[in-house]
This record gives structure tokens, C-alpha cells and sequence, in this order.
């Protein structure tokens, strides 16, 4: 502990006691102004012993500890106190979002990736370098994410946070089902085409559904970030993009498509979209060998089918044996998002600076040794859990073949959700549009019925003209 603490002292003395004189002037705190005591806060939809305890107990049993003793090491008196929250995330956005109206709230603040255009279009928060100044651009985590990763808690081009996590998208396969049909164990389909080719193999085999691309109302937002979203990245368009809505575009109608062929060809199962607990039965039958391909995030992999019962809820204890993963392949190569061949979604939380803190620079300080390499190696500390960081992945995810491929392969590669506060209400417009489709609406028409809604929601103004 003590060498460790050496190291982020000697890393944090040269520019820690300039921004602790500059930040105390700006309180009212006894001593201030001429190196006294100063107190930051964090706050986090976390709480040890309830909601997201692990990130609770890290903050409260290591970050701060170590902070202090660094910063006490190079002669400044700081103390951080963590204002913990564990209630429903609607009702932490909530509060969040009423203490930055009011020029209050902790000095960090952590929240969901999709709040950020959100509360930067409400002037709560501003650009990380606004707030934190010139060591923001300077921080050598940045060279450890990819642009990607960045754009998780970015804004129209601009950082406005540091992502606290990191997943992505792939094609799950059944290696044993593909055998079966005859078809590649070392499977990578470079098109939508050879991945319906691969499912019609598929359906040669009885009792099998060839493949799960979720749908319709009853997932929910997994319909969206699971399901929709990479298709629609794969035709090269976004929902939204260049500050505008995208409506009944031709990438959307061929989206659409790709879900016409699906379910019109009996390659899905349209019963298991309108379940309630479709995505979760959809789960289960890829465990039991009865879904030959699916498209999931990294999640299914680590805890879905996890082969520790402990962790998995549908866990294959041949798992690693058995199950295959690929990039989910653009309509046509090089017809994805930025010309890319392969396409990926992200989601994630991360946390912001408050605009209105009385130690912006000292805020920032603490805020990218939350973000360090060592500090995210001891967060994951027992688990095997992508980060935002390469040089961590490097080393924690050196066990995990699946999760060393995500994080070389498709985190560079993923696109995100628009962090608007229409997006929820968009999301199930999308939803409805996939759910019209399965039932036998043609792609046009819910492409047309799609943009008609959107209208609805975010004004004819702001939807892309001749979309």
C-alpha cells in the first residue's frame, strides 16, 4: 500500500498543490486560499449493501482512502466524501439533474452515457476541459481509449465525461448446431447475406430456431440496442446524425428488411418477441442448443451463460467449447457506420464534472485517478470485466479469450445511442416498427408509420429532409 501510494504521489505532487491554492479560493472553508483543508463529494447511483455495492464499496473502501493518503503525502489536506444513492434510476437522473439546475450537487457525479446530450443541451454540465482545465487534454488516459470509447460520455464531438465501463455487440453461435448443418466452426459472415445463407442451413435441423434477432415492444430496449440499432448501423445510417433525426431512410427500410426476411422465412421465432420474458426464454434456449445464432452483448458471455452457477442464470457448462462469436457484419462490406465492414453498439455509464464546483482542477485530479490504470485494475479486481482502459484490458482479460476479442475488436468499432431526452420514446417507436414487421407490415410501411411517429415526438423540424 505504501509503495503504491508513493507512486501516485510523485505522479500527482507537481500539479496537485498549484490546483488545491487556485481551488480553495473559491470556497469559504476555514484555512482556505492558503493550502487549508478542502472537501470534494462524489455521488454514484451505488450503495454498499444494495444497488451496484461493488462500485460502492471500491469508491468507499479504495478510491478514497488512497486519494487522501496521496494527496496528505504530498502535504495537502483533502478529504472525499461519497453520497451514496441506491434507488431507481429515473428517480437518481431525477435528482441528479434538479442539483445541477440549482447550482448544487457533489463535485463528481456519475450517470448513464444515454443522459449526456441531455443534460449538456440543459446547460448541467459542460465539456470536461471547461471545467477541469488544460490537465484535462493532457491525461494520459485518453491514449488508453479508443475514440469510440470516448464518444460513451461524449456530445457533439466534445468530452463532456470518462466512461466508467465498456461492452459491445457480437453474433453469438452454437458450434455444434453449425456442424450439424454443415457449416464453418471458424464462422465470420462478411455480409447480411451469408448470415441468412448460415441460418437456412440452419433450418434443416429439427427443434432448432436459426437465429434470434430481437424484437417487438416485449424487449423493450433490448430490441433496440440488441436488435435494431446494429442492423440500421450496418446500412451505414444512425437514428440520429448531424443534429438530426432520421426518419423512413433507405438504411431504415432495408433494416426493416433484414427482419422481413427473417421472420417471413420462419428463420425466428415471432411467438418468443411478443412474450414478456421473450429475451430471457431466448436465453435459455440458446443454452439448451436450441437457437443456433443470436445477437447479444458481451453480458450474455460473462454472466448469461457463465458457466459458474453462481453467475450464470442460463449457464452452459460447455460454454467455451461449445459457443462462437463473430463481428456482426455490415449489409455489404464496407456499408456500416464510417464505411466500416463490421458494426457494433455500446452503452455504459460514466461520470461527469459539476460545472459548479468550488475545486474544479482538484475535482479533475480525483476524477482521472478514478480512471487509472490502477485504479481499474483494483475494480475488477476477482471478476473478469471489460474497462475502458487497453492497458488494463491487457492484463485482466488475458484469461478470457471472448472478452479480449471485444475489447480489441469491437469496442474501436461501436456506435452509441443519441443522449437525448426524446431518445426513450424514439426507442419505442423503433421497437413498434420491428413488431409490425414480424406481424407481416411491409418494411416500407412501418418505415413510413415509423417516421410519422417520430414527427410526433421531436417535431417535423427536427427530422432530416427528403429521410
Amino acid at each position: 500500500m505504501v509503495t503504491r501510494r508513493r507512486i501516485l504521489t510523485a505522479t500527482l505532487a507537481s500539479v496537485t498543490t498549484l490546483s488545491l491554492v487556485a481551488a480553495c479560493g473559491s470556497g469559504e472553508g476555514e484555512g482556505e486560499g492558503d493550502g487549508g483543508a478542502v472537501t470534494l463529494t462524489i455521488t454514484a447511483n451505488a450503495i454498499s449493501g444494495g444497488k451496484n455495492a461493488a462500485e460502492a464499496d471500491w469508491i468507499r473502501d479504495w478510491v478514497i482512502p488512497e486519494f487522501e493518503a496521496a494527496q496528505a503525502e504530498a502535504g495537502n489536506d483533502v478529504t472525499v466524501e461519497f453520497l451514496e444513492e441506491g434507488v431507481d434510476d429515473e428517480d437518481y437522473k431525477t435528482k441528479i439533474a434538479l442539483d445541477l439546475q440549482s447550482g448544487e450537487g457533489a463535485d463528481i457525479i456519475g450517470i448513464d452515457g444515454i443522459w449526456v446530450g441531455e443534460f449538456a443541451e440543459a446547460g448541467y454540465i459542460a465539456p470536461l476541459s471547461e471545467v477541469g482545465g488544460d490537465a484535462v487534454e493532457s491525461w494520459e488516459g485518453w491514449d488508453q481509449m479508443s475514440e469510440a470509447v470516448q464518444s460513451a460520455m461524449s456530445f457533439e464531438d466534445q468530452r463532456y465525461g470518462v466512461p466508467q465501463g465498456a461492452d459491445g455487440r457480437v453474433l453469438y453461435y452454437n458450434k455444434e448446431l453449425f456442424a450439424q448443418a454443415g457449416l464453418p466452426e471458424d464462422w465470420q459472415p462478411t455480409s447480411w447475406d451469408e448470415v441468412l445463407e448460415a441460418a437456412r442451413s440452419l433450418s434443416s435441423l429439427d427443434g432448432v430456431v436459426p437465429i434470434q434477432l430481437n424484437a417487438g415492444t416485449a424487449m423493450g430496449e433490448a430490441t433496440t440496442m440488441q436488435g435494431l440499432l446494429p442492423v440500421l448501423a450496418g446500412t451505414g445510417q444512425e437514428v440520429y446524425s448531424e443534429g438530426m433525426w432520421n426518419g423512413d431512410t433507405q438504411g431504415l427500410r432495408d433494416a426493416l428488411g433484414l427482419y422481413a426476411t427473417i421472420y417471413g422465412e420462419e428463420l425466428g421465432d415471432p411467438i418468443l418477441q411478443q412474450e414478456a420474458a421473450g429475451r430471457d426464454n431466448s436465453f435459455a434456449q440458446f443454452a439448451a442448443g436450441e437457437i443456433g445464432i443470436l445477437l447479444e452483448g458481451d453480458y450474455f458471455w460473462r454472466s448469461v451463460i457463465n458457466p459458474d452457477e453462481s453467475i450464470g442464470t442460463a449457464p452452459m457448462a460447455n460454454r467455451d467449447e461449445v459457443v462462437g462469436y463473430t463481428l456482426i457484419p455490415a449489409q455489404s462490406p464496407g456499408s456500416g457506420v464510417e464505411g466500416r465492414d463490421f458494426v457494433s453498439m455500446g452503452g455504459g455509464t460514466g461520470r461527469v464534472l459539476n460545472p459548479n464546483s468550488e475545486h474544479p482542477e482538484l475535482a479533475w485530479e480525483l476524477l482521472a485517478f478514478m480512471n487509472s490504470a490502477e485504479a481499474y485494475t483494483e475494480r475488477v479486481a476477482g471478476t473478469v470485466s471489460i474497462t475502458p482502459r487497453d492497458d488494463v484490458n491487457a492484463e485482466v482479460l488475458a484469461s478470457d479469450p471472448m472478452l479480449t476479442f471485444v475489447s480489441e475488436n469491437v469496442l474501436p468499432i461501436n456506435s452509441y445511442r443519441p443522449g437525448l431526452a426524446e431518445y426513450p420514446q424514439v426507442s419505442v417507436a423503433l421497437q413498434e416498427a420491428t413488431a409490425a414487421v414480424v406481424d407481416g407490415t411491409s418494411p416500407e410501411d412501418a418505415a413510413a408509420a415509423y417516421e410519422e411517429a417520430l414527427i410526433g415526438i421531436v417535431g417535423e423540424e427536427n427530422v432530416a429532409a427528403g429521410s
